[in-house]
């Protein structure tokens, strides 16, 4: 799906389930560029960091080389990170940025002192945001894909056809949440089809009132109703192509999102 996909790190302990799960996300002969931005060029803080970048550097080699597929780490020091992740993307031609949320989750706010919410205003490649490092070892038995159009966003159904591939060809079902004046909350006949890639995929329609539709951009609990009748164990959300009450994938709308899902939660933008 990508040939060269950049995955921002902090810790020593997202870089071996970040690139495992990178991996899947790979076209073949595609290659992952893994970066460790070091938050200051004060000595002698500077020096210490660097010499612990060791911790991230090592592991990165050994995964690829493990899943034989070419990693290259780089550690660089910056006080504005977002900036030199965006600077590295585009001086390599980078076509995805793969990071997993982190920030302030005890104040309420994911998105606290987190390069996410730059990343995803101001990259020119494709953003793909994991809400929960467990999700790159979990095993799911269907990938849910709502959206708030008559279809799902063609870069988010590839997405999850690439990952349904990898988990030996689980099912995919798109919720298309619509509104009909006058008709109640209700479910809608279903349409079973199959991918190119020989995918199981079923189009299931979800009436909501239109008072609640309306609101669809600012509640994600709205959305998460409509899919809590599904047996689902990752969500993948992708940027709807309507743009009639603005993007959906807003740094508001994925904070409450990421906060209240009960699942590991994909989201792509791009």
């Amino acid at each position: 799906m990508y040939r060269r996909l950049l995955i921002p790190v902090a810790t020593p302990q997202e870089v071996e389930p970040l690139i495992r799960f990178g991996a899947n996300l790979l076209a073949p002969g595609g290659e992952i560029r893994l970066l460790h931005v070091i938050p200051t060029v004060s000595m002698p803080e500077l020096t210490r960091q660097w010499r612990a970048s060791v911790n991230i550097v090592i592991p990165a080699h050994e995964t690829g080389a493990a899943l034989d597929i070419p990693v290259e780490p780089e550690v660089r020091s910056a006080r504005d990170v977002p900036g030199e992740i965006l600077d590295l993307a585009e001086s390599h031609g980078t076509d995805g940025l793969l990071l997993v949320l982190r920030g302030d989750r005890r104040r309420g706010n994911p998105f606290v002192g987190h390069t996410a919410s730059a990343l995803l205003q101001h990259a020119r490649c494709d953003v793909i945001i994991v809400n929960r490092l467990a999700l790159t070892g979990a095993r799911v038995a269907k990938i849910l894909l709502p959206t708030f159009g008559s279809q799902p966003p063609h870069k988010a159904l590839q997405l999850a056809e690439q990952l349904a591939v990898r988990e030996g060809g689980i099912p995919i079902v798109s919720l298309l949440l619509s509104s009909r004046v006058g008709t109640p909350s209700t479910t809608g006949s279903d349409h079973h089809q199959t991918t190119a890639r020989g995918i199981p995929h079923r189009l299931t329609n979800v009436l909501l009132a239109p008072a609640l539709f309306r609101r669809r951009r600012a509640d994600p609990e709205i959305l998460l109703s409509a899919a809590a009748r599904e047996r689902y164990g990752l969500m993948v959300l992708g940027e709807d192509g309507q743009r009639d009450t603005g993007p959906l994938l807003t740094r508001r709308f994925l904070e409450q999102l990421f906060r209240t899902a009960p699942c590991p939660v994909l989201t792509l933008k791009g």
